[in-house]
């Protein structure tokens, strides 16, 4: 059964003063919006422990210590690519066992999250220096300019999908980090080739792109 969800120490406070002050249970839950149940147990803890701050839990220590912690994390800033296996076995070489699976436990409650790369095109310095120069020279053009714009692309289809499946450790917002993602490029083996275009009336016929495989 999952926990349930832990209530913010202001909020527990704000249950003891309202006792204090010599309400009940029910006028608490009401003037706080609690549950009977949760507000019967802050003050019991209250009580019993003269507390409202979280107890010690029982259970085994972990065996990840804290130095073991941030080689696992260096590691993973480091080279997002390396996988949990591969963590596992640079654990050991500080003498530290733990199963994979609680090494993916521990980076995620560091905000760190096995994720599928995004693609990205691989763009050189010469092709992103003439994108941002169209964007600039085009950025006050007027609605008519626009609509009468035909925008055309191409794109790969492979013809069994993905060959290999990867993932990165990230932490949220940064999924189109450098390190993150997998650089793509147009052309290849094994797939077709297919070209597209879409105007301000909708998109355009798409067709197929016959490409040779000789060198001219």
């Amino acid at each position: 059964m999952p926990r349930s969800k832990e209530i913010q120490k202001q909020m527990r406070k704000k249950v003891i003063d309202i006792y204090q002050s010599g309400k009940g249970y029910k006028a608490i839950s009401k003037a706080l919006g609690l549950p009977r149940t949760t507000v019967r147990a802050i003050i019991y803890k209250w009580r019993k422990h003269g507390t409202v701050e979280n107890l010690p839990r029982s259970g085994r220590p972990t065996k990840i210590t804290p130095r073991a912690q941030r080689k696992l994390i260096q590691e993973v800033t480091k080279d997002p690519t390396t996988t949990s296996k591969e963590l596992q076995a640079s654990l050991a070489s500080v003498k530290v066992s733990v199963h994979d699976s609680t090494i993916r436990k521990r980076l995620g409650k560091n905000g760190l999250h096995g994720r599928v790369p995004r693609r990205k095109p691989l763009l050189s310095k010469k092709f992103i220096k003439a994108r941002l120069s169209f964007a600039r020279k085009h950025l006050d053009d007027s609605q008519d300019f626009w609509e009468n714009t035909l925008w055309t692309d191409e794109t790969k289809i492979k013809h069994f999908g993905r060959s290999v499946s990867h993932y990165v450790w990230r932490k949220s917002n940064t999924a189109f980090q450098k390190k993150n993602i997998i650089p793509t490029v147009k052309y290849g083996g094994g797939s077709v080739m297919v070209w597209g275009c879409f105007a301000d009336s909708g998109p355009c016929f798409q067709d197929r792109i016959l490409l040779s495989t000789k060198k001219s």
